[in-house]
């Protein structure tokens, strides 16, 4: 049996019709399943619930467990800071669910992903910050919302030596693609593992988890087998 990996989605609506008004749906780009199927993994979606338990049984059936990106940010007063100028739009209530979701899944044990957002509140679980706005708030730092199709790379990261994520990826320098324009500030009791060349926080891991990494990029909107590498991993800690 292939481990169940579960992938939280966004929520939309419907396009409205005559006679039909719009109903909310969940949302996922396909490119998440089919990097999880890829690496040996059989996806499925994790549905939001207002129950107070579901996070936590929903969590229980799954292998592993990816917390996907999003354009939104995640609301300043859950890491304890007033909202700037520059803060985008919020999913406040996909943002505490998947919270939910990503503590039950470090409470119970289970592998977790966490991508570009799902990075950032893995950084804010542990203790961390984000950078509000990288342009507003780190002098130097250039745009990481490339004008690229984000199927290709839009600048290198530095892997960090001695960390999981070199482990997994094999290499010093990797190109990645680059769709955000938050950013983790302090990682709390999570460990850095990949910075860009203006010293921006790509990559974190938690070392007392079993698995817990978090990336700033899109690896399965890229075709380099080495992005793949991370979804294998976190598929393969599933058995270990």
């Amino acid at each position: 049996m292939r481990p169940v990996i579960g992938i939280t989605p966004d929520v939309g609506l419907t396009a409205p019709r005559v006679g039909r008004p719009a109903v909310p749906r969940y949302e996922l780009k396909q490119a998440y399943a089919d990097a999880v199927l890829a690496a040996g993994g059989l996806p499925i979606v994790i549905p939001y619930s207002e129950d107070e338990d579901a996070p936590a049984e929903t969590v229980s059936i799954c292998d592993g467990v990816v917390i996907t990106g999003g354009a939104f940010d995640i609301p300043p007063e859950m890491y304890g800071a007033k909202p700037n100028r520059k803060l985008g739009p919020l999913k406040p209530d996909r943002t505490h669910y998947e919270l939910r979701v990503l503590r039950a899944a470090l409470e119970q044990g289970i592998p977790l992903l966490g991508i570009c957002g799902g990075m950032q509140l893995l950084a804010v679980e542990a203790g961390g910050t984000l950078h509000q706005d990288i342009a507003d708030e780190i002098p130097g730092a250039f745009d990481h919302e490339q004008k690229l199709d984000p199927r290709y790379p839009g600048h290198p990261v530095t892997v960090l030596q001695g960390t999981r994520l070199a482990q997994i990826l094999g290499a010093r320098e990797i190109q990645v693609n680059s769709t955000h324009h938050q950013a983790v500030h302090e990682p709390g009791r999570a460990h850095v593992s990949a910075l860009s060349p203006d010293n921006v926080i790509e990559a974190i891991e938690l070392s007392d988890a079993r698995f817990a990494i978090g990336v700033q990029w899109h690896p399965e909107l890229l075709s380099d087998p080495q992005h793949l590498a991370l979804y294998r991993a976190l598929v393969v800690s599933t058995r270990s």
